[in-house]
């Protein structure tokens, strides 16, 4: 068979196919545009490789096989993608809570070691968040009876929970004074 003749054949047998192509894209796509947009790029490619099909061979399975590869790639190219930096990323994750309680019972020890008077005067306080006038009515005590409790209190529960940076100790000894150029 003369190449004239093969081409030609190829040329009739696409344009044949062109209104199948079509239903098949639309079945495929759901949507005209698309569809046509599928056909034409469909279309190029068997243009472009016109070279690998082998005349007398199956040239519509070839070319729906070309179709549907297109419409696959597209697919992939044009793949959904979901921002997850945003509400969604916090949604994906938790932020762990086991430092929560190691903190929280911290605190209850150290707050343990509060005489009781001093515990209620700072629960009072800030969590009802009564005025030391309340409080020392209800206790029978004085203002500052109940100011001096809150503030040692506090700053106990501060020395407890953040306790000073000790300095590393060199096991070199005390350091020498750097020796003077003359």
């Amino acid at each position: 068979m003369p190449i004239r003749a093969a081409n030609s054949d190829f040329d009739v047998d696409l344009t044949g196919s062109l209104a199948r192509l079509r239903v098949y894209a639309l079945s495929l796509t759901r949507d005209g545009d698309r569809a046509d947009d599928l056909v034409q790029q469909t279309v190029l490619k068997a243009l472009v490789g016109r070279e690998s099909f082998l005349p007398g061979s199956n040239f519509k399975g070839w070319i729906f096989r070309i179709l549907r590869n297109e419409f696959i790639s597209d697919l992939r190219h044009n793949r959904p993608t979901v921002y997850i930096y945003g509400e969604v990323a916090n949604l994906l994750s938790v932020p762990p809570r086991q430092e929560d309680g190691l903190v929280l019972r911290e605190f209850l020890g150290a707050f343990r070691t509060l005489k009781r008077g001093s515990r209620e005067a700072l629960l009072l306080v800030h969590l009802d968040g009564w005025s030391h006038r309340r409080i020392a009515d209800r206790s029978g005590i004085a203002v500052g009876t109940v100011k001096s409790r809150i503030s040692r209190s506090r700053a106990k529960l501060t020395r407890l929970l953040n306790p000073p940076a000790v300095p590393p100790v060199s096991s070199a000894g005390p350091a020498s004074p750097p020796e003077r150029l003359q």
